[in-house]
């Protein structure tokens, strides 16, 4: 598991997340974890065409900073 940080910018405001990334994940986990002060928010998960999907909103977070998120770690794609 790889841990880094990313920064989003939405509706004015800068959101802090960190980031688990599972890469060689099994099944028990998504992918890519984004926690927010510690606790799980959201998990995601490529498709077979690198495209990064939801897979949890545990933090209930609005769709449009999730498709931002989901964006952000498209760009990091390993």
């Amino acid at each position: 598991m790889e841990k880094f940080n990313i920064t989003i910018a939405h509706k004015k405001q800068s959101y802090q997340f960190e980031v688990a990334d599972y890469l060689h994940h099994d099944g028990e986990h998504c992918q890519f974890e984004v926690f927010s002060e510690g606790k799980l928010v959201a998990s995601f998960e490529p498709d077979s065409h690198e495209i990064v999907k939801v897979c949890k909103n545990p933090g209930h977070l609005d769709s449009e900073l999730l498709h931002l998120i989901a964006g952000k770690l498209e760009g990091f794609q390993l």
